[in-house]
C-alpha cells in the first residue's frame, strides 16, 4: 500500500514539475516576444552590419558573406553585400531590385512576400508582427518561430536575443530542404533618420536590366 502511495506521489510531483517547467518556458518566450514587439513599436528605421552564412545541404557547401543593411518602415529595405559577392537587394514599397554588380546585371520586379519574404532583410523588417505570423516556443535567450502560413520554403526561424537597444542579436532560418541561413547582426543603430532617397533604384549606365512581367 505504501509503495502504491509513493508511486502516486512521485507521479503527481512529476506532473507538477512538467507543468511548472512548461509555464516557465512559456513565460520566458512571452517576455522575449514582448520585448521585441515593444522595440518595434518605436522603430522608424534601422541600420547596421551583418555576417551571413548560407549552408546548402544537397551540395554540402557553406558560404559566408558580409555587408550592411538599411530599413525604413513600413516597407523600404536595402541589403548591401560586400566583397566577392557584390550585390544590392532593394525593396521600395511594392518594387524590388536585385543589382548584381559583379555581373553588371539587375533584376526588377514586384515585391511578393511568398517570393522574397524569406530574405533576411524582409524577415528582419517583419519581426514586429511575431504573434500574428508565427507559432512561438523557446527558452532562455532563444525564440523558435514556425510560420502559421507558408512564407516561401521557411520551416523555422531561431532568434537569439540581445541586451542592446535592438533586441535581436542573430537569427537562423531553416527551409524545407534543410538548407540553413545564419545571420549575425552588428552595430545596429535605431532611428538615425534614413532618407527615402537611399532606397531609390539608381543604376550606373551600361547595366543590363531584366524586368519581371506579370
Amino acid at each position: 500500500m505504501k509503495k502504491t502511495v509513493l508511486i502516486k506521489d512521485v507521479f503527481i510531483f512529476f506532473l507538477f514539475f512538467i507543468n511548472m517547467t512548461a509555464a516557465s518556458l512559456a513565460s520566458e518566450a512571452d517576455e522575449n516576444v514582448a520585448r521585441i514587439q515593444k522595440a518595434y513599436e518605436n522603430i522608424k528605421d534601422l541600420k547596421g552590419a551583418f555576417t551571413q552564412k548560407n549552408t546548402i545541404k544537397d551540395l554540402g557547401k557553406s558560404d559566408t558573406y558580409r555587408g550592411e543593411f538599411l530599413i525604413k518602415y513600413p516597407l523600404r529595405m536595402k541589403w548591401m553585400y560586400k566583397g566577392k559577392t557584390l550585390q544590392d537587394i532593394i525593396i521600395n514599397n511594392e518594387d524590388v531590385l536585385i543589382y548584381k554588380k559583379g555581373d553588371n546585371q539587375a533584376y526588377k520586379g514586384k515585391f511578393d512576400k511568398n517570393t522574397y519574404g524569406q530574405t533576411p532583410v524582409a524577415l528582419l523588417s517583419g519581426l514586429g508582427n511575431i504573434k500574428e505570423e508565427f507559432n512561438i516556443s523557446g527558452k532562455g535567450d532563444t525564440l523558435i518561430l514556425t510560420p502559421k502560413r507558408p512564407v516561401g520554403t521557411i520551416t523555422s526561424i531561431k532568434i537569439t536575443m540581445s541586451d542592446d537597444d535592438f533586441p535581436v542579436r542573430s537569427f537562423v532560418i531553416q527551409d524545407g530542404h534543410s538548407n540553413v541561413i545564419e545571420i549575425e547582426l552588428k552595430d545596429v543603430k535605431i532611428n538615425t533618420g534614413l532618407k527615402d532617397s537611399l532606397f531609390e533604384f539608381s543604376l550606373p549606365k551600361g547595366v543590363n536590366i531584366y524586368e519581371q512581367h506579370p
